[in-house]
């Protein structure tokens, strides 16, 4: 099973291993978090995931439909709420600036909803989380 593992780099920088790659986050920089302002933080890398996860589903459904798919970008416009924190208001635009998409449009639009990330988002009944110490594993939820 695929894993993903965010280890602590220094101050407020974290260090997340995916696959071959290492992508950093920071926490925002405010005087409660203290973070620098020095990477997108997890939740700016949430969006993106939805973002980029958008567009390869689109881009894949343009290339097998004949839909001009060149200079297509997705744009998720967003709010950060508090007390809990979260992201509320998510609306994603899908730019295909260089196509014509008429009567596909419904289909464009059904694509996008069906992204792995945004499937996994629909789905999500819960999140069970589990702590290890030195002992070993403390509780799970």
């Amino acid at each position: 099973m695929p894993s993903v593992k965010s280890r602590h780099v220094a101050d407020m920088v974290f260090a997340t291993q995916v696959g071959d790659h290492e992508i950093l986050n920071d926490v925002p920089p405010t005087p409660e978090w203290g973070g620098k302002g020095r990477h997108p933080t997890p939740p700016d890398y949430f969006v993106a995931s939805l973002s980029s996860c958008i567009a390869a589903f689109v881009q894949q459904y343009c290339s097998k439909s004949g839909i001009d798919a060149s200079g297509l970008y997705v744009e998720i416009h967003y709010e950060k709420a508090i007390n809990p924190a979260h992201l509320r208001e998510l609306m994603v635009e899908v730019h295909l600036p260089n196509a014509s998409v008429g009567q596909r449009a419904d289909a464009i639009r059904r694509v996008s909803g069906h992204c792995t990330v945004h499937e996994t988002i629909c789905k999500m009944e819960g999140l069970p989380i589990s702590i290890h110490d030195k002992t070993g594993e403390v509780g799970a939820a």
